[in-house]
Formats: C-alpha cells, structure tokens, sequence
C-alpha cells in the first residue's frame, strides 16, 4: 500500500464535518481548573461531557471564551460549549456565541447543578428565572431574556442551613452519588434530544422530577 492509498483511508474514515448554519446552542455551566472537575458546581459540565461521549465528539476547540464542539444531534448542528469565564461571568460566552451564529434565545440549552433536586434527578424547563444559580443570573443579565430551555441536574441539599453554600457545592459528590449522577446525565442528554426534535413536552413528561 503506498503512501497515498493511507492518506486515503484516513480520510475515508473521518467523521464528515457537520453542513449548514449552526442552529442551537447546547451549553453546560461550571468552572474551568482540574480542581473543579468533579463539584456538585460541575454538573453542567459534566452532562456535555456525557453528550460527547454518546455522539463521539470533543470539547476541546478554544473558541468564544469557551471550549466548543461544532456537533450534529438529532439532524441539528448545534454548538456545544463549557464556558472558561468561570460560573458567575457564564453569560459572557453565551452571548458572544450568539451573536456570532445569530442564535435564537430559544434555541441555546443550558445545563446546570441544582441543589433543591436530589442527585440523579433532572428538571426541564421552557424558561424562568434565575432561581439563586449565579451562572444563570449572568446569562439572563447579559442576553436580557430568561426564555430559553434549561436542564438542571440534581446534586443535593446542603446538609444544614448552617452550612456554606459556596463550600456545598464546590465540593465533590461522594461515591455513593456517582452512579445517580450518571443516571441523570444519560437522561439531560436524551432530552436535549427530545428538546431539539421540537419535543420539549415530552422530555418534560418523561423525565421531570
């Protein structure tokens, strides 16, 4: 086999790069650093995370103070994204993705960590308020809408009212945990699924808590 006929395979056996204009943003919230990678504050992270795998796509191309995949899901292109300003300034790449593809706030996705849910549950919703999570708060400040879809992930109460929020949810899920969330993450990902196909009802119905 010469050198040509690999060259050859190779390109044979590329995935094909995604065509047509980029329709959605799919986006996870949490905070850059090895340090960061497995808080409850992550959990956003984590659920693109999971949507790579399943789609077998990277997150690695530095590109609207993010890291980014230009991937296909369920027939959409769509640009998924783990904002690097870290959680409170989450908005600040959402809102220069957007303009730059001409994004729809009702088109970009937003995963996120909740503490009202248990792990292992999710939680749909068409749009709404901030609720206290301070990346939200950044994306609603800075698009000026709170109309977008967002899956949040469960990852627990804090164990007493005393306790430190920020010590909460930076801190890392034990072990017994680990399995709930994953659970949770296979489910955000089929329903980002659902919510592109135009079928954000029935995710709801599906997998809400």
């Amino acid at each position: 086999m010469s050198i040509f006929d690999i060259f050859d395979q190779i390109n044979k056996n590329k995935t094909p790069e995604p065509a047509g204009a980029v329709e959605f943003i799919i986006a996870g919230l949490g905070n850059p650093g090895a340090q960061y990678e497995n808080t409850r504050h992550n959990a956003g992270f984590m659920t693109v995370d999971t949507l790579a795998v399943k789609h077998s796509f990277e997150i690695k191309r530095l590109k609207f103070k993010s890291l980014t995949a230009d991937a296909v899901i369920a027939g959409k292109r769509c640009l998924v994204m783990k904002p690097s300003t870290f959680m409170n300034n989450s908005g600040e790449a959402i809102v220069e993705a957007m303009n730059f593809y001409k994004i729809p706030i009702e088109n970009v996705i937003i995963c996120y960590d909740d503490i009202s849910l248990e792990p292992g549950k999710i939680r749909i919703r068409r749009k709404g308020s901030d609720g206290g999570h301070n990346g939200i708060k950044s994306i609603i400040y800075l698009t000026g809408s709170q109309d977008f879809p967002r899956i949040k992930v469960g990852v627990g109460q804090k164990p007493s009212k005393d306790y430190d929020l920020a010590n909460w949810v930076l801190g890392n899920f034990p072990s017994e945990d680990i399995p709930k969330l994953h659970e949770a993450t296979d489910n955000a990902c089929a329903a980002i699924e659902h919510i592109l196909s135009g079928n954000i009802d029935k995710a709801m119905n599906l997998y809400n808590s």
